[in-house]
């Protein structure tokens, strides 16, 4: 990442909070003073007083850091809204029902955009005791694999993650229409409505 906290963040924080800067210090173990210059810009905190600094002021530490706080106005979430990430560093899936600030491995990951699945990756659905058989003509060589399927619907999200010597394959109980993503680690993230 390259930013770090601001006094004006912390301060603005501090006060959404109805904190006073004395009551900041005792939570942290700190002085009131050392408060003050953090707000002032003449001093930062430690960075072993960062995630501490999160906790208190009931934010994430990305927040935190980046001055950008999020508020959660879905109150009733929709599976069908839901975000896939994946970590080019190891290879993490992450998935959040809605916007997010997601970070893996010190990266803030973009959301990806699922493309419709395309002639070259051509996917069969079959129905086979009350689940959906998901196949798909694909490669599976540690270059170039499927790393996962997933199966949405607006109550539900599975995800069922592949490695390189296994078969494209997967099967999710069938629970109404919903959307099939399928990510290749060459190509992206496809989707297909089922």
């Amino acid at each position: 990442m390259n930013h770090y906290i601001t006094g004006s963040t912390i301060r603005e924080l501090r006060e959404k909070k109805k904190m006073t800067q004395a009551e900041l210090a005792g939570r942290l173990d700190v002085s009131d003073k050392t408060i003050s210059k953090w707000e002032t810009s003449k001093g930062l905190p430690d960075i072993s007083l960062i995630e501490p600094l999160a906790k208190v002021l009931g934010i994430s530490v990305v927040e935190l850091l980046t001055g950008d706080c999020i508020s959660n106005s879905n109150i009733s979430s929709n599976m069908l809204r839901s975000k896939l990430y994946v970590c080019p560093v190891c290879g993490n899936v992450i998935h959040t029902m809605g916007e997010s600030v997601v970070s893996c491995c010190g990266i803030t990951l973009p959301a990806l955009e699922a493309e419709t699945i395309d002639t070259g990756h051509t996917l069969v659905t079959e129905i086979v005791d009350d689940e959906y058989y998901i196949t798909m003509e694909h490669e599976m060589t540690k270059t170039h694999f499927i790393s996962f399927f997933a199966y949405v619907t607006s109550g539900r999200f599975e995800l069922v993650k592949l490695y390189p010597e296994q078969s494209p394959e997967a099967r999710f109980p069938k629970k109404g229409h919903g959307i099939l993503y399928a990510y290749c680690n060459r190509h992206g993230l496809m989707k297909m409505k089922i």
